[in-house]
């Protein structure tokens, strides 16, 4: 018998579907004249947490940290038994296995896990889906491949996942059990390797706008008429920072000088001189069709919609057929797709009443852009429309929009390059540099279709910038000084995070790490977190209070508590640099370079490191009254077996104890010593019952910890 095992039961039902007759349903299968189908619900398996290893770890102990497992163990999630019953027994059964998870890493892992668990040496192939419409699985159907191929892909996840619990399970307790030293009771700190960084990037921008002061700068524009044509133009001052004060940035920033040289600009002569002039005829292709993320951070942009609100329309179109697999971090398309293109693009161009129709019908199906180009392609390709034909009036608007979005990038495709003149002219006048620089359209090709989003102000305002007419001229030429004006112009903040540009952030890290070598090396990584996990790590960061997302664009700015951890932590946890290097090893594990050993080993060293660190992080106090020992806790009323006393909350790196007296810590009696070494002892009172040096969560934070550890 050949078993298929899809990921989940919508790509089941799909798949079996594609399968000969006759079917046969059952309870979590589908019999098949092909092989029985079944399906798994993502993850059926969990990482095993702490105390399942050792029941002495449900008590959370500095002294324990960190939590490093010598054998790492899986359990069967409760909510997923029955159907890891019914694949368990139908695996026994087979004589054949067919991987049906999505096409990449943990697509791969989820039904790998399972077939490991259960010990199974079955022969196993595995099938790329890449959309669920007839087409695409029959393809693939036609398409099996030898599972071995991707062992590195599954190792790469495996990676991730095992990273993710060591350093959210370790520096979670660790930090929060720093927290509860300085008096933070109730408080929860959670970490993950993703997600702390990403909450980072929102504090200190935010720190930069509070501490960002305004400044003004000057821009002085020149006319001048050429001579031997006649017509004007403007350039621009360029000032030269050996004769013009000048700020870091190069602005003008000098109010006496702008002037100055404004005046100085009208004296005689009044003859310039063309000192460079450059016209290029330059071709723009059109944009490459949309890796998820792309696709959430136009959305985003042009719609206002959250990168999980993207994700989750994204996920029904291609569970109604219609476009391709949503969670892709590609943007090209492999080479035998392109015989699809005729099929797809007459299908947008019979809907008569949108503007896809029209574009479509001006397509050129046997063109071939740069996106077709298999060398770029692994598990899966870019977000496109499938076979299937579309009925917009049965989409809601989201589904619309999103729909509209992905088949006009793939429309792009089939139309002409964007062609330009670029030109560039430099006019030396006085002594001094003046510069213009102006674009005139030979073809609108591709951009006619972006020119019709009335939101898509970022085309509009750069071509307004490069689009100047400038007249025809040569270096050499004479022009005359007609006119100058001196503008202002003030410096803005950077603008606040949305969950958008947030998103967009992680995936261009590059640009907000430290150190300039790690820049330089990660321009061409993906980011930090996944094309499936950035929604849901910024959506938990809000659902959590560590952000608040005010107004229709959902503007994020830090709380209290997201100040208190990012300040907490050391950079090496903050920043993203060793996040992004970590992600960059992760994907080239999935290439097949490197160990998982090699990577768990740094893993398992940098959660130590920082489990060290939270003995000694800072972290503000509570209100309350100051241990006077350690000087870093805060005195808490506790309840022991002689009654009420006081004890400090950085026990049990200090042992400070005290009487109540009337509902205030009464520091007369006699010494207690204190468990520090070096420490000299500090008068405390009887009793001498402090609190134990550990903290067993609520139910309700054990499953707020849980949710958090298990992911990135």
């Amino acid at each position: 018998m050949r078993l298929y095992i899809a990921e989940k039961p919508s790509v089941g039902r799909a798949l079996a579907a594609c399968l000969p007759d006759p079917h046969r349903k059952g309870a979590g299968w589908i019999e098949t004249g092909g092989g029985v189908v079944t399906w798994l619900f993502g993850h059926v398996l969990r990482q095993a947490e702490p105390e399942e290893y050792d029941p002495n770890l449900k008590r959370w102990r500095a002294e324990d940290l960190p939590i490093l497992p010598a054998e790492w163990r899986l359990v069967v999630n409760e909510s997923a038994a029955q159907q890891f019953a019914v694949v368990k027994g139908l695996i026994e059964r087979a004589d054949e296995i067919v991987h049906g998870g999505d096409p990449d890493r943990e697509g791969q892992l989820l039904v790998d896990e399972v077939l490991d668990y259960l010990k199974s040496e079955k022969p196993v192939r595995r099938i790329l889906i890449n959309a669920l419409d007839d087409k695409s699985i029959h393809d693939a159907l036609g398409d099996l491949r030898d599972n071995r191929d991707f062992l590195p892909l599954k190792l790469s996840a495996l990676a991730r996942a095992r990273a993710d619990w060591l350093i959210g399970m370790n520096l979670s307790r660790a930090y929060t059990l720093a927290a509860r030293r300085a008096g933070h009771d109730r408080l929860v700190l959670p970490i993950g390797r993703v997600k702390t960084p990403t909450l980072a990037l929102v504090v200190r921008r935010e720190r930069e706008i509070e501490n960002f002061k305004s400044a003004t700068y000057y821009l002085l524009d020149a006319v001048f008429r050429h001579e031997k044509s006649g017509e004007s133009f403007r350039a621009r001052w360029k000032p030269s920072e050996e004769r013009t004060p000048l700020d870091p940035e190069g602005r003008l920033v000098d109010e006496n000088a702008a002037r100055t040289a404004l005046a100085s600009f009208g004296a005689e002569p009044q003859d310039a001189k063309v000192t460079r002039y450059e016209r290029k005829k330059k071709e723009e292709p059109p944009p490459l069709p949309f890796s998820l993320s792309a696709l959430q951070v136009l959305a985003g942009k042009r719609y206002g919609y959250e990168p999980q609100q993207v994700l989750d329309t994204a996920q029904k179109l291609y569970e109604e057929k219609l476009t391709s697999y949503p969670r892709s971090d590609a943007e090209y398309l492999p080479v035998n797709q392109h015989k699809d293109a005729a099929k797809i693009l007459g299908n947008l161009a019979a809907l008569e009443e949108s503007e896809l129709g029209a574009w479509a019908k001006a397509a050129d199906a046997k063109q071939k852009s740069r996106a077709w180009n298999d060398d770029k392609i692994s598990a899966h390709h870019a977000i496109i429309p499938t076979t299937v034909p579309v009925n917009l009036a049965r989409l809601s608007a989201a589904e619309r929009n999103i729909y509209g979005l992905i088949a006009r990038a793939y429309i792009a495709q089939f139309h002409p390059n964007y062609v330009y003149d670029q030109t560039k002219v430099e006019v030396t006048y006085h002594g001094e540099l003046f510069a213009a620089s102006g674009r005139t359209e030979r073809a609108a090709g591709w951009r006619a279709m972006y020119r019709t989003g009335k939101n898509e102000a970022e085309d509009a305002e750069k071509e307004d910038e490069e689009s100047a007419v400038l007249p025809p001229m040569k270096k050499g030429d004479a022009a005359d000084y007609v006119s100058a004006d001196l503008g202002t112009r003030q410096t803005k903040p950077p603008s606040r995070f949305t969950p958008a540009t947030l998103l967009q952030g992680m995936k261009e890290i590059h640009k907000y790490v430290k150190d300039e070598a790690a820049k330089k090396m990660l321009r061409d990584v993906s980011g930090i977190g996944t094309e499936a996990t950035r929604a849901s790590i910024i959506e938990d960061l809000i659902q959590r209070k560590f952000l608040l997302a005010a107004g229709k664009k959902k503007v994020l700015t830090p709380t209290e508590t997201a100040y208190l951890l990012i300040d907490a932590l050391p950079d090496t946890m903050t920043y993203p640099d060793a996040t992004a290097i970590w992600e960059d090893r992760l994907h080239a594990m999935a290439e097949g370079a490197g160990s998982i050993e090699d990577f768990l080993a740094g893993q398992a060293a940098f959660a130590r490191d920082l489990c060290t660190a939270a003995l000694g992080a800072k972290i503000p106090g509570v209100e309350g009254v100051r241990c006077p020992s350690c000087g870093r806790g805060v005195m808490q009323k506790r309840k022991g077996k002689h009654g009420e006393f006081w004890g400090c909350t950085a026990f049990p790196q200090c042992r400070m104890t005290a009487n109540d007296a009337g509902g205030k810590p009464d520091f007369t009696g006699k010494r207690l010593p204190r468990a520090a070494a070096g420490v000299t002892e500090e008068r405390v009172s009887e009793p001498r019952y402090a609190p134990r040096g550990s903290y067993t969560p609520t139910a309700d934070e054990q499953a707020e910890m849980d949710a958090l550890f298990f992911g990135e």
